[in-house]
């Protein structure tokens, strides 16, 4: 399938469109900022003289365009006709694209390969409809949102194994998101004696550079290597005596000591940790091994224990998320990792987006992702009158990247909007990604599915009926893609993706109808145990507007803090409405169960995948990086995609 990097077929199209929205965009961007000025914004100290001096300064500029923005509609709106539902950006800079060498990491030999995947609403709507999720300035949280997505994802990839002084063998393994100190170059420097790497990191910084510290650190050998990638990966082993501290580590570089608590003892000290049953210290406990760690990585680097002050002097920080005792695995299918992150999941593979609606903000966030993806499309959706649909006056808002190659691509439109979510073409964008290729020259390809629903509460109906016309889309783009036959197959189905805002939570009664949905049959969640039945660690994505710009989560470590609370979760992520009049007034949640309401799911298919492949979750993380700049908490998920064969 051919990609398109322009919306229109020829050049001409396009140039008329440039004119046509050149003469729209002056009254558009007059009646945002008009609209803008009557909404609260708690930045804003002088609102009420801003609304006095500019009012009549923005209604004359805005009369006055209104002829300009008329003629230009009427150029715009046919052209829409024959506009392409998407726009295909591959990264130019040929020396920092990496997407053909990741298809000769693998292929299809050995136990496996694992694959992670991120899905968030960052809400880039025009000013004056962001404004009403108490979110402001679109065009910046743009820009930040793409440099923090970056910066989380381009970390090198922690291993940590846990030798538990009581039990000899590995008691614990994880996939964390610790990051390697810098020196002040920017290059990562070794963690002395603890930390081997297995491999080069590229570690790229907030210019985009892709430094290398093979040179200092050198592959190590001997070192367990992840068995399904050759990218950047680390080695942390740990192990010491009952009181849970760090032996003393040789550097064998520079003939250094690095001793747990050294430099400033409880400056190591992480700010959420609250010790509990089962974590007094032993390196049994997966969170106190975590939390040791941290505290050598602090004596070494001198960084000071305020999450805030972190965050603003670099780029990236370590996230150590404590797992409270009480959230023990209660079924054979949970044994996976699950925490509350500070950062994106290193080594992020595959990225969708809902609610990026403004187009200029779609740029921005694309010119920042690129730093690490090499495969986008943005500005996905219909504009216009299209067919039986109402008039569509934004896109879908969905947004994917991706750092493999993508084969084909299928938009779909929902034709059953209604209310003000019918002015938006929100719809199902399906796509093919090769991930490798096998011995034989056979394609290792994946499937992702990003959506997002219906959102008005009362409407069950239509989101049913939009999951129905989903799964059909699905099995077609599935059918109409496959070059393969069972007798002769051309190509292996490593996993199948369903991610998105569906804009309902397991735990709502008036939601019933879509926890019940056949899409729960056929792809299996994580986080749900059966239909309105949680599992206990699962938490909700959507947050409570009002407290968005609270000093207590206004930084990804505050956040990750309050959310690991259950008082934090009942005052800051919204709840399930009731029908009791107040009952979920501010100050009244004492009444609340659950962890809020989660809307943003990352769903996977275990049937059509290649025959004794299996696909199994390896850790699933709620992201805080995106505090203050959306209304809902980003998820991600790794999967690990088995072949059935021994490790050499």
């Amino acid at each position: 399938m051919v990609l398109y990097n322009t919306p229109f077929p020829n050049s001409c199209l396009s140039a008329l469109h440039a004119v046509s929205w050149a003469l729209i965009f002056p009254c558009y961007w007059l009646l945002d900022r008009l609209l803008a000025l009557f909404i609260p914004d708690p930045c804003q100290k002088y609102q009420l003289l801003c609304i006095v001096l500019f009012t009549p300064v923005y209604l004359g500029f805005l009369v006055t365009s209104l002829p300009f923005a008329f003629l230009g509609f009427l150029l715009w709106s046919p052209l829409q006709s024959v506009r392409r539902p998407y726009v295909y950006s591959r990264l130019e800079d040929k020396s920092l694209a990496g997407g053909a060498a990741l298809l000769n990491e693998w292929k299809g030999t050995g136990p496996g390969k694992s694959f992670c995947f991120a899905t968030a609403n960052v809400c880039l709507l025009p000013d004056s409809l962001a404004r009403h999720n108490n979110v402001f300035n679109t065009q910046a949280r743009a820009r930040e949102i793409g440099h923090r997505i970056r910066n989380g994802a381009s970390r090198p990839q922690i291993k940590i194994y846990i030798d538990s002084p009581t039990n000899t063998s590995i008691s614990a393994a994880s996939f964390s998101s610790l990051v390697s100190p810098q020196g002040s170059d920017g290059m990562a420097r070794a963690i002395p004696g603890s930390i081997k790497r297995t491999a080069s990191v590229e570690y790229k910084g907030n210019g985009g550079h892709h430094p290398s510290d093979e040179a200092a650190n050198g592959p190590a050998s001997g070192d367990p290597a992840d068995c399904g990638s050759l990218e950047n990966a680390c080695i942390v082993r740990i192990s010491g005596d009952e009181g849970g501290r760090l032996p003393e580590a040789d550097d064998s570089a520079t003939g250094g000591q690095a001793r747990n608590g050294a430099g400033g003892g409880p400056r190591g000290q992480m700010p959420n940790h609250s010790q509990r049953d089962g974590d007094s210290g032993s390196l049994g406990s997966p969170s106190a091994s975590r939390e040791s760690l941290v505290k050598a990585k602090a004596g070494l680097d001198g960084s000071s224990g305020e999450p805030g002050a972190a965050y603003s002097k670099a780029p990236h920080k370590a996230s150590v998320v404590k797992k409270p005792a009480a959230r023990k695995r209660r079924h054979p299918d949970e044994a996976f990792d699950h925490e509350i992150s500070a950062f994106f999941p290193a080594n992020l593979d595959f990225l969708c987006l809902q609610e990026v609606f403004e187009k200029r903000a779609a740029t921005k966030l694309k010119d920042q992702l690129h730093g690490y993806f090499e495969y986008i499309l943005y500005d996905v959706g219909v504009y216009g009158c299209q067919g039986c649909c109402c008039f569509k006056g934004l896109n879908s808002g969905l947004f994917f990247a991706s750092r493999y190659p993508i084969m084909d691509v299928a938009y779909h439109c929902y034709t059953n909007g209604k209310g003000s979510d019918s002015l938006a073409s929100k719809g199902a964008l399906f796509l093919k990604v090769q991930v490798g290729s096998t011995l034989q020259d056979q394609r290792i390809v994946g499937y992702i599915t990003c959506t997002h629903l219906h959102a008005l509460e009362d409407d069950s109906a239509i989101r049913c009926e939009q999951l129905d016309m989903l799964l059909d889309w699905l099995a077609d783009f599935r059918k109409s893609t496959s070059s393969s036959s069972t007798a002769n197959p051309e190509e292996l189905v490593a996993f199948d993706i369903i991610c998105g805002d569906l804009n309902f939570d397991n735990c709502s009664s008036d939601d019933k109808l879509e926890q019940q949905h056949s899409l729960f049959t056929r792809y299996k969640d994580p986080c749900r145990l059966g239909p309105g039945e949680e599992k206990p660690w699962a938490i909700g994505t959507l947050l409570d507007t009002d407290g968005l710009n609270d000093e207590d989560v206004s930084t990804p470590d505050n956040l990750q803090k309050v959310l690991e609370s259950e008082e934090g979760r009942r005052e800051y992520l919204a709840f399930p409405t009731s029908k009791s009049p107040g009952a979920y007034q501010k100050g009244r949640k004492d009444a609340l169960k659950g962890n809020g309401r989660r809307i943003d799911y990352m769903l996977y298919g275990e049937e059509g995948l290649c025959l004794d492949w299996k696909a199994e979750v390896e850790e699933f993380s709620f992201i805080t990086q995106l505090s203050g700049l959306t209304d809902h908490l980003p998820v991600a998920m790794r999967l690990m995609v088995s072949t059935g064969e021994e490790e050499a």
